[in-house]
């Protein structure tokens, strides 16, 4: 945690020296602002001891007292133009370093592999960006306004008072360290029991939204009742909690009144004392009320500063652990850009492990001429899915090599050899966008009517006419607004748009009705015109025209030939799989 917490510092740092001109603006303007602050009361000091001079004439007095005012009005104007400067200067210097922090955590999350979104939840991912800029802003918010004003104040409030009075000076010192000292052990103390209410606050959250997600299964299964009475309970776990933690608050505070209370007391009893004397004037009682006030002020919630601080290293560090965490698949240093002339692709004892102990392929090869259509069929978890991923580099292999026209993928820019491929996955996934955005995004320069055209070779041109905004209407978050078949044929038109000399079809009828994949078929054969084409299927009747099906079953390839071929090994599986779904189930 402390090694995650100095490299999140050092993130910031980095972030922040970018922008260090509107930081030193910030940090001097903080620092005039609070000097002025703590030099206003020395004036009001005169103007109460030239109040208290009864030697003076009144006339005099007066303009004496007026001559105060405009250096004390002079000295607050001074004052609100810096805390303005402030206000401006940390307004640029924050929002430039956030947006920065947040690009840069978006561009390495990004790069990550298919493997390191599997593991992780979207939403965890999302509140990690979000909390390591928010965190920034928080700490920096805290430094600005309470830890670099503390400071600088009391520095000014020690060296006045010890002039002042040596014994005065020293009881405001040693309280003031006293106090701050307490109140970062209690913030280190509270912290621990803050944490284990939001993980509760997390966990109720988390309980609310599962509910919610499957509120007709607890319809359907009568689980109100019981939903709710597991809801009251966690709700009462956080509430122990809560009120635990409020209550902790509620005595120290209480300690801190009384201290504030006892200081108060003890220094202006002293300073009667000192008057009694002859060492300190009317005005030192106002100037020692004012630095009172302004010591009590600063310090009252400085436990709960320190506490924020904790708390946003703490959210910061979870996505610094990613930042530091290398990406899996990573472009080789001098890296060459893929030259697709033939778009073969070949396969070269391939070893594939999603971990060490689950292996997908092993010493797997595979030779795919130039333009070649092939299919893939096998039972789910057979390997399927994986050689097609392997090949748009969404995992690194264990072992072997990948070769698209002799270049081995692993050498090449990852930008490139995807600019090479399209992909149509199984469940195809849009943006919350509108339909246009969506399929051009397969080739952003393409004009409207290049997509119209596409759209209209995939079968989805007359339904996204139907709707009202056209092809301006949004498609809701992952496209929930579209059907199934509506996403698919989407999704195809955008395979049509970007024209790649490599083909990828992770079954991509799998979610049509059969006149809808009629009429998609004959869109699917001129797409795959002069090109290398790689169709994953369980949907036989849908391949029977490609070069040559690989029946693949535990990464290996079990039976290899076209349909006509296959359809003859009397004990064959794809022979077997295809009498199931031609014939029916006997």
């Amino acid at each position: 945690m402390k090694d995650n917490t100095k490299k999140t510092l050092k993130y910031f740092w980095k972030a922040g020296l970018k922008y260090k001109v509107s930081g030193f603006f910030n940090l001097f303007s903080v620092v005039i602002a609070v000097g002025l602050g703590a030099i206003a009361p020395l004036y009001y000091r005169d103007f109460f001891n030239v109040l208290a001079n009864s030697g003076l004439e009144r006339a005099d007095a007066v303009l004496i007292l007026i001559k105060i005012l405009i250096i004390i009005g002079a000295i607050n104007l001074l004052e609100w133009i810096f805390w303005r400067v402030s206000d401006f200067a940390i307004a640029h210097f924050e929002s430039h370093v956030i947006a920065d922090l947040n690009s840069q955590c978006f561009e390495y999350l990004q790069k990550h592999s298919s493997s390191f979104f599997n593991n992780n939840f979207v939403g965890s991912l999302v509140k990690r960006v979000k909390w390591f800029g928010k965190a920034f802003e928080n700490i920096v918010d805290k430094l600005t306004w309470n830890i670099i004003p503390l400071a600088v104040s009391m520095t000014i409030i020690a060296v006045v008072l010890f002039k002042r009075s040596f014994w005065i000076g020293l009881g405001v010192v040693v309280w003031t360290a006293l106090f701050l000292f307490f109140n970062f052990i209690f913030a280190g103390y509270k912290l621990r029991y803050d944490i284990k209410r939001a993980e509760k606050e997390t966990e109720t959250t988390g309980i609310l939204a599962d509910t919610i997600t499957n509120h007709s299964n607890i319809n359907l299964f009568n689980g109100f009742f019981r939903e709710a009475k597991f809801f009251k309970g966690k709700m009462e776990e956080w509430r122990k909690l809560a009120k635990f933690t409020w209550n902790l608050n509620n005595f120290f505070h209480a300690g801190q009144g009384f201290l504030m209370v006892a200081l108060e007391i003890g220094i202006m009893y002293g300073a009667i004392i000192l008057w009694q004397k002859g060492f300190l004037t009317i005005g030192d009682f106002a100037l020692l009320q004012s630095y009172l006030i302004s010591i009590f002020h600063r310090v009252w919630d400085f436990n709960k500063v320190i506490r924020n601080i904790y708390e946003n290293l703490a959210d910061a560090a979870e996505m610094t652990e990613i930042l530091e965490t290398p990406h899996e698949i990573k472009d080789m240093l001098k890296a060459k850009k893929l030259l697709v002339s033939r778009g073969a692709i070949e396969f070269k004892n391939v070893d594939f492990y999603y971990n060490q102990t689950r292996p997908i392929l092993r010493d797997f090869s595979l030779a795919v001429k130039s333009r070649e259509k092939i299919a893939l069929i096998g039972p789910s978890g057979s390997g399927k899915t994986t050689i097609a991923k392997l090949i748009s580099r969404m995992h690194d292999v264990t072992a072997g090599e990948i070769l698209i026209d002799g270049q081995n993928i692993a050498k090449i820019t990852q930008e490139s050899l995807k600019a090479n491929i399209a992909f149509v996955p199984q469940d195809p996934l849009l943006f919350h966008r509108t339909l246009l955005e969506n399929i051009r995004y397969g080739k952003p320069s393409a004009t409207e009517e290049e997509v119209i055209i596409a759209s209209k070779m995939a079968q989805c041109h007359e339904f996204i006419a139907s709707l009202p905004d056209g092809y301006n209407t949004y498609v809701g978050e992952r496209g929930v607004k579209l059907s199934g078949g509506e996403r698919q044929r989407v999704a195809i038109a955008r395979a049509i748009l970007r024209n790649a000399q490599i083909l990828i079809l992770d079954e991509a009828t799998s979610s049509l009705d059969s006149s809808s994949e009629l009429l998609i078929q004959k869109a699917i054969n001129e797409l795959m015109k002069n090109k290398t084409v790689i169709v994953i299927a369980h949907r036989l009747s849908t391949i029977r025209q490609v070069d040559r099906i690989l029946v693949i079953d535990n990464g290996k390839i079990k039976e290899e030939g076209t349909h006509q071929e296959l359809t003859k090994f009397v004990h064959g599986e794809y022979r077997r799989l295809w009498n199931l779904q031609a014939g029916g189930f006997k």
